[in-house]
């Protein structure tokens, strides 16, 4: 435990820095003045040539803390290395600092008090697992009493300060540095509230180039810019005016800066000065950089606020997800939920029945009927149902994928008839996921993810006529495994995921229910763990479609939404993977989504174009 009486108050400056992987951002901040604030401190990092972070000389910081630092003249970088049972003792901050932890935990101090700030990766789905990643940033303002201390494990630390801290700096055995320069008036608004534990995964991305995506924290004078750079992507070179100091965190980087060119592999830097020329090439897996930006770039401030603005025409300011049903601690028990349908008040899912080797057990599995506070039954048990889709009758059309069929079910739980299970006399493999038109006609998956035998050539997509009819509308190998898919509003487009290249696909469909033009529709954002595969496997799964057209598709990153353009407009955060979604509520504007044994909710400002679907028929 933490002694104060032990470790009593400095007044140097110190503060805790991470950095290391993806990007960040969130509110939106005013416009930005002119001042900006000054050191006369220099620059440690020549111009426009790399260097390794993790070649640079360790300094001890405290006891059982090391250091590597790197400055220009307006930042300053410290990756900390902390032991367990470590103390970062009290000080009063004399720079702006951003806390970021990459590893472990650490018990942060503020405001009389500590609060526990971790980190940790994304697990890879399974249907008993598969938690989110977790960085936890702090923006901490000049004059902020500071201290930090670990338990009984190790943590990595980041911490960005502006301006460079002239006590770290001779810590690393510079001397004769010029007296410190007279405060400046900081030129913007945070973009977090100071103090706050932050989650650099809930930060929105912002599209700030061709390519180029970026998660940006902004501080009164530091900006953080967490940026991913698209595969195989040659950029125009630009000059954009603030000094940065970049990292590769993830990938390769072809950088050129000024007249030089280098390859700058995982944890290279380099210093890019104020107004230098600079562009960027990458290789097939694409690159993550993290950019420490001083004084924050204004251009980056209103593209932020742009991107932002677009998300809360459709998820308003402020909301946030809803646990309504945890089915580890609650009614009869949820395994692996999928396939929800909004019909007369009630949400209907399937709950599958997995190992953690994704062995399937019919046997206990069942359709499910939820009320929206999160009562929910079982209305049919004993079948591996997966996908579910109102139909105009009231009725569901259902995936019984152990069964290799389409039915239609009642809400009761009773199975009416067989819908669909054969094409061209064959029998399918597991249809998985589906959507029914306007017509009636349905549109089904079948990727091929039950047990064998298989008996279909490949794993494709059939469409359902209205009179009963089957058709083939996606040859098989087209993609690697089709399966979450939905209509656009006007049920003229096909939306279907994935490419191993991380796009959707989207083809037209024509007037007899056959798809032609299958094309990339919306790159699919992921998280380092996956894009660092051999095999990229992009573990995405259901979607649906708002009233604007707008398509939302669960992913391991979380709810990820498109515009009809295929323009990325944000994403929803969850605990664990989203793995399907749909509209309900009774005027249709609620997101149900499925994650595992749980179900969450967000309110919305549109209205889901399935529900309009079902009240027009």
């Amino acid at each position: 435990m933490f002694d104060r009486k032990k470790h009593p108050r400095r007044t140097s400056k110190m503060v805790v820095f991470v950095a290391f992987i993806l990007l960040t951002a969130t509110t939106l901040p005013p416009a930005l003045g002119a001042e900006a604030a000054e050191s006369d401190i220099g620059t440690q990092l020549h111009p426009a040539v790399p260097c390794r972070l993790d070649h640079l000389p360790e300094i001890e910081i405290a006891p059982g803390i090391s250091g590597r630092i790197a400055w220009n003249k307006h930042v300053m970088i410290n990756r900390m290395t902390v032991n367990p049972g470590s103390v970062f003792p009290f000080e009063r901050l004399g720079s702006e600092c951003i806390t970021l932890v990459m590893e472990g935990r650490i018990e942060q101090y503020w405001n009389g008090g500590y609060v526990t700030m971790n980190s940790r990766g994304y697990e890879r789905m399974t249907p008993v697992s598969g938690h989110r990643g977790k960085h936890d940033f702090m923006l901490l303002e000049k004059g902020t009493e500071h201290a930090f201390f670990t338990k009984s494990e190790s943590a990595v630390v980041y911490e960005f300060y502006s301006p460079p801290r002239r006590d770290l700096i001779e810590k690393a055995g510079v001397a004769d540095l010029p007296s410190p320069a007279a405060d400046v008036p900081l030129p913007a608004e945070p973009s977090v509230t100071p103090g706050a534990v932050n989650d650099l995964y809930d930060v929105q991305f912002t599209g700030i180039a061709d390519g180029i995506w970026s998660r940006l924290i902004n501080g009164r004078h530091i900006q953080l810019s967490f940026g991913r750079i698209d595969p195989n992507g040659e950029f125009a070179e630009n000059s954009m005016s603030p000094e940065r100091i970049r990292i590769v965190t993830r990938g390769d980087l072809r950088q050129t800066a000024g007249k030089a060119s280098h390859d700058m592999p995982q944890s290279t830097m380099i210093h890019i000065p104020e107004g230098m020329a600079h562009r960027e090439a990458t290789g097939g897996k694409g690159c993550d950089v993290l950019d420490i930006i001083a004084p924050v770039c204004p251009e980056y401030v209103k593209k932020m606020a742009a991107q932002l603005a677009k998300f809360h025409e459709l998820i308003p300011e402020g909301e946030t997800i809803e646990l309504v049903a945890d089915g580890a601690v609650s009614g009869p028990g949820l395994c692996y939920t999928e396939g929800p349908s909004w019909i007369d008040g009630r949400l209907y899912f399937s709950n599958m029945a997995y190992d953690a080797g994704w062995k399937g057990f019919p046997e206990k599995s069942a359709l499910v009927a939820m009320d929206p506070y999160g009562t929910y039954r079982y209305v049919n048990t004993g079948l591996e149902l997966n996908g579910t889709f109102p139909l105009g009758n009231g009725n569901l059309a259902v995936c019984d994928m152990y069964g290799r069929r389409i039915v239609e079910m009642s809400t009761g739980g009773e199975i009416l008839r067989t819908l669909a299970d054969s094409w061209d006399g064959t029998p399918f493999d597991g249809p998985n996921d589906l959507a029914v038109d306007d017509k009636g006609g349905i549109y089904f998956s079948d990727p091929q993810i039950v047990p064998k035998p298989h008996y279909q050539p490949g794993r494709s997509i059939f469409y359902r006529r209205p009179d009963g009819e089957v058709i083939r509308v996606m040859e098989p190998g087209v993609l690697a495994k089709p399966n979450g898919l939905i209509l656009s509003p006007d049920c003229k487009m096909l939306y279907v995921n994935s490419t191993p290249e991380n796009f959707m696909m989207a083809g037209d469909i024509q007037p007899d229910g056959s798809v032609t033009n299958y094309r990339k529709f919306g790159r699919i954002r992921l998280t380092p763990e996956i894009l660092d595969q051999e095999s990229i496997n992009p573990q995405v799964d259901g979607m649906t479609v708002d009233d604007k057209g707008n398509v939302y598709i669960t992913s391991i990153l979380g709810l990820q939404i498109f515009a009809p353009s295929g323009n990325f407009i944000g994403y929803i955060h969850f605990p664990l993977m989203p793995v399907n979604c749909c509209f309900g509520d009774e005027d249709g504007r609620t997101l149900y989504i499925n994650c595992n044994d749980k179900v969450y909710k967000i309110r919305t400002n549109v209205k889901g174009a399935a529900y309009t679907l079902k009240r027009n028929r």
